[in-house]
């Protein structure tokens, strides 16, 4: 199957007159988010916390400048995206073009993780019921593709979308500089399920979290059944926990990400304001997308623990020394709704597997645990 190489990609969007790009990393636009990351101005590619956030912008900078800007996200990313698109830039309000770029996961006939199976199912449905006119993007006739679509923006008052299926971008990485910490978050979660109580619960952030928890459980020979894996729905981990402690009275821990932290910041405020006490909330903090491509997120910009500790979490620490982590972890067990931030390096091993359970048998072996506590 023939590719499209980045920079071609790139250069010819920018030959139409598109030059501020926005939005969420995606796996499958992972080789032309690094290019961008690489070769865009900074002021020009804007890693956005949510995809409705990047709609935003574009609309803004389209209202403030006449351009079009490009939004690129996963197709998951729509959900965050509805809302803006339908209320903000649909023709019927402020009619706001700009230059959708979607990877299509989950595409049906295509081999993917079950979190994707129903979105891939609709990705194509939805935009139509949104009225959203869409181009699945052809390799061998691409550039025509991009010109009927930047002609669609010109001439129609709003979004348009060009769908990526996988493989269509050819590899391309950019130059990063690691991080130079002692922790790899891998470490950091067998440190976690050591020192917490063996009955407490954990809910664990979507990407390479919830997989490397899901084999330090099976390394240490323990069921999976109090932990609950958010495979997709990134940004909700903390709101699945902070229900899940209304339905127990053992301490219930949400591990979350930089970025999914980022994405539904406010839900973690809810949680610190009105969770029960049995809450506790950790971020580790890799200041990455690491699981959709390493793209930077503001996570080593901003004070996170400051932030956490202004929003209502109690006793919020800080760890980066490997040798730290273990009383940290303690004290955190101890404190009612209380926090921690773990800053880790980025990278995983290159054998990583994925969690082999369903999740639909991950919340039935996780509902009989809660069932049995309501019966004792």
């Amino acid at each position: 199957m023939p590719q499209i190489e980045p920079r071609a990609f790139y250069e010819t969007l920018t030959a139409r007159g598109i030059d501020l790009f926005a939005g969420v990393p995606d796996s499958l636009l992972k080789d032309f988010c690094a290019y961008l990351l690489a070769n865009c101005p900074p002021d020009r590619n804007i890693i956005e916390a949510n995809e409705g956030n990047a709609v935003g912008m574009a609309s803004g900078y389209h209202i403030s400048t006449g351009k079009y800007a490009a939004v690129y996200l996963q197709n998951s990313g729509l959900g965050n995206a509805v809302n803006p698109l339908l209320s903000l830039a649909d023709p019927e309000i402020y009619g706001i073009p700009m230059l959708l770029i979607i990877g299509w996961r989950g595409e049906p006939g295509v081999k993917d993780e079950p979190q994707h199976a129903t979105q891939g199912k609709l990705t194509l449905p939805l935009l139509e019921t949104m009225g959203i006119g869409y181009t699945v993007i052809d390799p061998q006739i691409w550039q025509d593709q991009v010109a009927q679509a930047i002609g669609k923006l010109e001439t129609e008052p709003k979004p348009y979308a060009l769908v990526i299926r996988k493989g269509t971008f050819s590899s391309y990485k950019a130059p990063t500089e690691p991080t130079a910490l002692p922790l790899k978050r891998e470490n950091a979660l067998e440190a976690i399920v050591e020192n917490i109580d063996p009955a407490a619960f954990i809910v664990s952030t979507t990407g390479k979290t919830s997989r490397e928890l899901f084999e330090i459980r099976e390394r240490r020979g323990e069921s999976h059944d109090h932990d609950l894996l958010t495979v997709g729905s990134m940004g909700h981990s903390s709101s699945i926990a902070m229900g899940m402690c209304l339905g127990t009275k053992h301490p219930v821990y949400c591990i979350d990400g930089d970025g999914a932290f980022l994405m539904h910041m406010g839900a973690a405020a809810i949680a610190a304001q009105s969770a029960s006490s049995n809450l506790r909330y950790i971020v580790i903090n890799n200041g990455a997308h690491e699981s959709v491509g390493g793209q930077p997120t503001i996570g080593f910009k901003i004070d996170l623990a400051g932030v956490l500790a202004a929003i209502g979490f109690t006793s919020v620490v800080t760890v980066s020394d490997p040798a730290e982590l273990p009383e940290a972890i303690r004290k955190l067990t101890a404190t009612d709704r209380g926090a921690l931030v773990i800053e880790v390096a980025q990278g995983s091993r290159d054998d990583l597997g994925r969690p082999t359970t369903t999740p639909v048998q991950n919340k039935r072996d996780m509902m009989r645990l809660f069932a049995r506590e309501r019966d004792a």
